[in-house]
């Protein structure tokens, strides 16, 4: 199992046992941070004997620039929300320049065994982003997608 989803995987098992949109957000930051605008999510579940996969993609521009991009994919049912501490921890996308910004795509795939052990329902994408000179914003709620039973 990849280390994306054993994270995906391991944030569910906590939410059991701890009892596709994009929005505009004010994330919790220090000073000013980065904006993270577009954000998008889309979960193709697997089928067939093919895997799946989620893919994130979001704009982020700094006037610093960014260092990086983390993302984490949680169930909406889960308690609590992770925080911007334990995004420090999780995997970054891949952020190339774009214009006056840089476009980040996170992607990952996702088996039918994986799948079948995932809560099923409403899934939320956090992101933190972090600008070169230091600043970062964390958002909890960048994207939604939907995993069907």
């Amino acid at each position: 199992m990849s280390q994306r989803v054993v994270i995906i995987s391991a944030l569910a098992g906590a939410a059991l046992l701890g009892g596709a949109g994009a929005y505009a957000f004010a994330g919790e930051s220090r000073g000013t941070g980065p904006e993270v605008t577009e954000a998008a999510a889309r979960y193709v579940a697997p089928s067939a004997g093919k895997d799946g996969s989620l893919t994130f993609t979001a704009r982020v521009a700094d006037d610093s620039g960014i260092r990086n991009l983390k993302v984490l994919a949680w169930p909406a049912g889960m308690s609590p929300a992770p925080d911007a501490k334990e995004m420090a921890h999780v995997e970054s996308a891949a952020c190339e320049p774009s214009g006056a910004a840089v476009l980040c795509t996170y992607e990952v795939k996702v088996t039918g065994a994986e799948a079948a052990e995932s809560p099923k329902g409403a899934w939320h994408v956090g992101v933190l982003a972090s600008a070169k000179d230091g600043g970062s914003t964390f958002v909890p709620k960048a994207a939604d997608f939907t995993v069907k039973g």
